[in-house]
């Protein structure tokens, strides 16, 4: 495809559209660079502003934030630059990574009223499925990432890496590569370098057929919302535990699901694993830890979760 093609296409998706301002998370890799590029061409370097994040933690890292600042100059595009501080014994450092650049992504947005764009891509996507499908035993897992969530938005998710390469070429847009994301020591690198391979060698069009079956469950766990909002449409939070308990096993694992998600504002992993016990809760006063500090309450005959 070529980059007039891919401008298109992004276009066509509508995830740029204004009126709203664009934030482009910039990492220096070619699919955010390719990002960056089509907002500016969609909507105009006035409407866009670049975020980069420097954690460092790699000999390279100055190196990318000079890349991006002096493409953000070519491109004639502002770019802000987070340097944040991890803590010794900080925990998972990935999970560290992605939860302070995705906060200082929406403090951004949240100040000048964006969108936040991102480069993921159709093979980041499979990655994402794969990934969840081994560590998270829940549908949530094959749905993968949706195209937009909340402010934030993936035009590029159709789109795979070899399309990514090919615009930045055609365009002479340098990127930096991430030597990182070739090394073992990185579950998403295993996949990259060694499942999704596999799965090619087992079947060519394997890729394609993930995010098939992705689209079709995305497009099947539409009628399941609607199903979880009719039984929640008149409880404002709340469901009847008589009429809980009735439910099929499924449609009661998912009305829990979204209870917790809600009361926590984020969702709640593996809530729904609780759903007969809940079901099975007998008195008024009773409570269940559904996990990551939300409880499930049983009070007067009326379910609610709760954080607590």
């Amino acid at each position: 495809m070529t980059a007039a093609g891919l401008l298109e296409r992004v276009e066509a998706g509508g995830l740029v559209a204004g009126p709203a301002p664009l934030v482009a998370m910039l990492s220096g890799g070619r699919d955010s660079v390719c990002m960056l590029d089509l907002a500016v061409r969609a909507r105009g370097a006035e409407a866009v502003t670049a975020l980069h994040v420097n954690y460092g933690l790699r000999e390279e890292a100055d190196a990318d934030e000079r890349h991006c600042e002096e493409l953000c100059t070519r491109l004639g595009v502002p770019l802000e630059i987070e340097r944040p501080q991890r803590e010794v014994g900080g925990g998972n450092l990935q999970a560290w990574a992605r939860e302070e650049r995705y906060a200082a992504a929406a403090r951004l947005a949240e100040e000048i009223d964006a969108t936040i764009v991102t480069g993921h891509t159709a093979d980041d996507q499979v990655e994402t499925i794969l990934y969840r499908l081994a560590s998270s035993p829940s549908r949530r897992a094959l749905l993968g990432m949706r195209p937009r969530d909340g402010r934030l938005a993936r035009p590029l998710l159709t789109t795979i890496r070899a399309e990514t390469t090919a615009y930045c070429e055609e365009r002479g847009l340098a990127w930096r590569d991430d030597a990182t994301n070739e090394e073992g020591e990185y579950k998403r690198s295993l996949l990259r370098r060694e499942l999704v391979p596999a799965l090619e060698r087992i079947h060519p069009a394997a890729k394609e057929n993930v995010l098939r079956t992705a689209a079709l469950l995305r497009e099947e766990a539409e009628l399941l919302d609607s199903l979880v909002d009719a039984e929640l449409a008149a409880g404002e939070g709340s469901i009847s535990h008589r009429r809980f308990a009735e439910l099929h096993p499924a449609l009661r694992r998912l009305v829990l699901q979204r209870l917790a998600d809600e009361a926590a504002g984020r969702p709640v992993a593996g809530a729904a694993r609780f759903a007969e016990q809940v079901a099975g809760l007998s008195r008024g006063g009773s409570t269940l830890d559904l996990g990551s500090g939300v409880r499930a309450v049983l009070e007067g005959g009326v379910l609610r979760a709760e954080q607590g």
